[in-house]
């Protein structure tokens, strides 16, 4: 009996996998098993007893039941292959529950996850669910078509079977497939505005390492914001052998890019990092390859910084002509954070430049001869460059107090895109290559002041069409920021943005490449896939 009531209870579960009540049969069934087994005569349980001693000695087994009796033959292909135990995540093996229970807030898969993991966990891979849940998902994603696919069922068993790459989430997989199959994808925001159900989305339980609930929810993005820094932290400590403060020099010999680790009887992956720590840097362990090279970044600046002090020493004042740009920009940054900016900036780019990160004492001392070479040029070129971009700024800023209140649209909108090209800390924020475009982005502004007059009509037009695209960009930042994602295509289509400003109202000034409305759809396209 306790052998069947295990059974019962896991074919039960099998019901919340599958979100079905026809998987188990019904207690009909089961008495019907045991009357065939029992005999008539049999009416107490001491009959029983003495009839069971007697009939288990010939079949030891009589009244076990399996697992073809108790499950309906429709249910066949509920199997744990498509309803697994534990997802394959972070590297490891983390466990999964399932319930059917709509409007439940547990209802659906609920993954636990510790704290140290979460930043590993893949939001796309995640986004697939179970093998078992695929179908249903892509069926939901694929009606927002409008029956552009049919039969839905046919082609989502003509998906499945092509193998998807589940490194992308389900929408990005489905837009490859309509590119690979139909040359042609539907737009991504078509997907994007599906609403899924709460079972569709897998409910996340973040514990400690005494296994207590810290938070939960199914949105990844925000559990990461909530918890990251705790989850890099908890992290960091797995290995304290490995860590290391106060280094001054490259003097701890080579920096692996991954070291693997046992911690709790799981198989963990650290990447090992250098941290600034403004007179130092520390050596740790973090949980994610993208945070330890941006952390290791920073680390070998400040020694590089330490070890080329006597070099630097000299444009810590800003030099000449420094102090009239710091006035020239002073409404918008103070010129103590305008210095350290620039300076860091430049700096960043002499030093590091595009070079690969050094993973030993040699690669690093290479690194610093290279550096010393291009310091002076690349420091009086910075310096430069910022007197170009604080000439524009005064000169856009002198033509915008001068504009009636009638123009007040105009004004409010050349403000905001100077503010969005000149901020403080801009200077580090903008790649090196794109900082070289501002002067001609500022000057853009400037012209379309001027021009505006001409055709205030043909301004509003491009305006409204212009800021539709800024929008979009926005939005979608502000989505990768919340996500921790960074997206190189994405800054391209910002940059994008601005050469088609200059070309809609200062052609005069050109573009390096050809821009239209068109190249910018494109490009968000392609972002999108």
């Amino acid at each position: 009996l306790a052998h069947n009531r295990d059974l019962v209870a896991q074919i039960a579960e099998l019901e919340h996998k599958a979100r079905r009540q026809d998987v188990l049969v019904d207690d009909v069934t089961i008495a019907a098993f045991y009357d065939e087994r029992v005999p008539a005569d049999v009416l107490s349980l001491v009959t029983f007893e003495k009839w069971r001693d007697a009939a288990e000695r010939l079949h030891p087994r009589l009244l076990c039941m399996t697992r073809d009796d108790l499950m309906r033959h429709a249910a066949a292909a509920v199997t744990v292959d498509l309803y697994p135990e534990t997802l394959p995540m972070a590297g490891t093996a983390l466990p999964v529950q399932y319930r059917f229970s709509p409007g439940h807030p547990l209802d659906g898969l609920t993954l636990t996850v510790p704290l140290a993991l979460l930043n590993q966990v893949s939001a796309a891979a995640l986004a697939w669910l179970v093998p078992g849940m695929e179908r249903e998902l892509l069926t939901l994603y694929l009606k927002s078509l409008r029956n552009r696919v049919v039969p839905v069922p046919d082609f989502v068993s003509a998906l499945l079977d092509a193998a998807p790459d589940r490194d992308q989430s389900p929408p990005a997989a489905l837009r490859t497939y309509f590119a690979t199959r139909f040359a042609d994808a539907p737009p991504a925001e078509l997907f994007a505005a599906v609403e899924l159900p709460a079972h569709l989305l897998v409910h996340i339980v973040v514990v400690d390492a005494a296994g207590q609930e810290l938070a939960s929810g199914r949105d990844l993005a925000a559990l990461r914001e909530q918890l990251g820094q705790a989850a890099q932290l908890s992290f960091a400590g797995v290995d304290p052998a490995f860590e290391r403060t106060g280094i001054v020099r490259w003097d701890f010999g080579d920096l692996p890019e991954r070291l693997h680790i046992e911690r709790d009887g799981r198989r963990l992956t650290g990447y090992p990092a250098l941290v600034d720590a403004t007179d130092s840097v520390s050596l740790v362990l973090l949980d994610t390859a993208e945070a330890a090279a941006e952390s290791t970044r920073g680390g070998v600046l400040r020694l590089m910084r330490r070890e080329m002090r006597d070099a630097i020493v000299r444009f810590e004042k800003g030099g000449a002509g420094f102090a009239a740009v710091a006035l020239q920009l002073k409404a918008t940054i103070g010129t103590d954070a305008l210095l350290a900016d620039v300076l860091g900036a430049a700096l960043e780019r002499a030093l590091l430049a595009d070079d690969p990160l050094p993973r030993n004492a040699q690669a690093f001392a290479a690194g610093v001869k290279r550096a010393r070479t291009r310091l002076p040029a690349v420091i009086e070129g910075a310096f430069r460059l910022l007197q170009a971009i604080a000439a524009e700024v005064q000169g856009l800023n002198q033509r915008l107090g001068a504009l009636p209140k009638t123009q007040a649209r105009i004004a409010a909108e050349v403000r905001a895109q100077r503010d969005a090209l000149v901020y403080p800390g801009f200077f580090g924020a903008t790649s090196w290559a794109q900082l070289q475009h501002l002067p001609r982005y500022l000057k853009g502004l400037d012209r379309r002041l001027t021009k505006f007059a001409e055709r205030p009509d043909r301004d509003a037009r491009h305006a409204e069409a212009v800021d539709r695209l800024w929008r979009q960009f926005a939005e979608r930042a502000e989505r990768s920021r919340r996500e921790g994602r960074r997206e190189p295509a994405l800054d391209e289509s910002r940059w994008l943005l601005e050469e088609l400003r200059v070309s809609l109202f200062a052609q005069e000034l050109k573009t390096p490449c050809p821009v239209s409305f068109k190249r910018l759809a494109k490009a968000w396209d392609d972002l999108s896939r």
